[in-house]
């Protein structure tokens, strides 16, 4: 078994190897994720076994999962979540989680699948932290094709979470629906003692804004002890710490209504640049190829499921979006979201540990679901903007789509 320092030498070379392949090699056509998840796999005890989780490695992964989380939270505007288009994904995501369910159970009728509810919170997931570097790196996020991604991606996020707390809890679902309500109230009240701590002329937010740009760094120390804090607070309520992270990027977006970039740029190196890649590559070393190897049918029905049934409700609602009467997207750039809200490897992780720990999945089983996430990491992403590329809208649509062809 590999030391912690030898694990984390191993995990932190395929972090720095990544990019570099990504550019040097793959021109960019790969996302980077997907190579932090193949280089997970070959260091991992499946392959090569040169590293291993340990519970030090463990809690960074907690850590980086957590700050992906976070910073999904952080870029969603509240006000959009509950405005048209807000409303519109909530009603697809539910869409969605019905449909799955019902394919779901129709299939563990057979005998062809196990853990039914969780393979079908699985199915409706987006992967809005993932997508989000994507989405910046090719121009798409400040358009109003990436303002109804972000939308599908919060719901694709914070559905499944509420519904892994809910139908995966060990305490019936009504318990665990009452733990998360006192979960939501503790968040909120987080919120109100946070933004009275936050007001201006505060001696604490002088205090705070002094040791911004010294070693003391209080701002990030603030987030980071924040997010801590939540994921605490969500694991005492026996929830995902996940949850926590989530609800703790949207307090600080509700504390910065406007951003603040020093901050972004900040979290965003802290993040990206050590964090979320070790959960990447740790994510990948949980990938046993063999298994993948022995049950390439279910992998395959796994990946359609989800592109029919996550991609094609967000396909139907979008391409159903109207304004002054007419279509917001045309059937390409529909597609094209359709597909980039399949991306769904983090929850799809969450979900399958805690399946695992809860005894209702087998590791084998969890395996192949991960390895069809880090699937849809690797095509969805690739095939949208394959698509947005190839968008030519009629004269008359051309106004109205094109910020979706950026």
């Amino acid at each position: 078994m590999p030391t912690t320092v030898e694990s984390l030498f191993w995990i932190t070379l395929c972090a720095v190897l990544a990019p570099l392949l990504a550019g040097a090699i793959l021109r960019r056509k790969v996302p980077e994720v997907v190579l932090l998840l193949v280089l997970g796999v070959l260091i991992g005890p499946n392959v090569f076994g040169l590293a291993g989780t340990d519970e030090a490695i463990g809690t960074l992964r907690e850590l980086g999962l957590g700050m992906l989380f976070l910073l999904a939270g952080y870029e969603i505007e509240v006000e959009e979540l509950v405005g048209r288009g807000g409303r519109r994904a909530l009603l697809t995501w539910m869409a969605c989680l019905g449909l799955a369910l019902g394919c779901v159970g129709l299939l563990g009728l057979s005998g062809a699948v196990h853990s039914e509810v969780a393979v079908a919170i699985a199915l409706t997931s987006t992967a809005l932290g993932t997508l989000l570097p994507i989405l910046k790196d090719s121009g798409l996020l400040a358009t109003r094709f990436g303002g109804t991604l972000m939308h599908h991606g919060a719901y694709g996020e914070l559905g499944p979470i509420v519904a892994m707390a809910v139908l995966l809890g060990t305490r019936g679902a009504l318990v665990s629906a009452l733990m998360l309500a006192g979960f939501a109230l503790l968040v909120v009240l987080v919120h109100l003692f946070s933004r009275q701590l936050a007001r201006e002329g505060s001696r604490v937010l002088d205090l705070i804004r002094l040791g911004a740009e010294t070693s003391g760094q209080t701002q990030v120390r603030l987030v980071m002890f924040l997010l801590v804090t939540l994921g605490a607070t969500a694991a005492a309520f026996d929830l995902d710490s996940v949850l926590g992270a989530f609800a703790a990027g949207i307090v600080l977006r509700l504390l910065l209504p406007a951003g603040h970039e020093g901050l972004e740029v900040k979290l965003t190196s802290l993040a990206f640049g050590f964090l979320v890649p070790i959960f990447f590559v740790t994510s990948g070393m949980a990938i046993d190829p063999e298994a993948v190897v022995e049950e390439p049918l279910v992998l395959v029905l796994f990946v359609g499921m989800i592109l029919l049934i996550r991609g094609g409700s967000v396909f139907v609602a979008t391409r159903l979006t109207r304004e002054d009467g007419r279509a917001v997207f045309d059937t390409t750039s529909s597609a094209a979201m359709a597909l980039f809200a399949t991306t769904g490897l983090p929850i799809i992780v969450a979900v399958t540990s805690v399946a695992v720990a809860a005894g209702q999945m087998t590791d084998t089983n969890a395996s192949v679901l991960v390895a069809g996430g880090a699937l849809t990491v690797l095509v969805s992403p690739l095939m949208g903007q394959y698509l947005l590329g190839r968008t030519r809208p009629t004269t008359g649509e051309a106004q109205r789509i094109a910020d979706a062809r950026e």
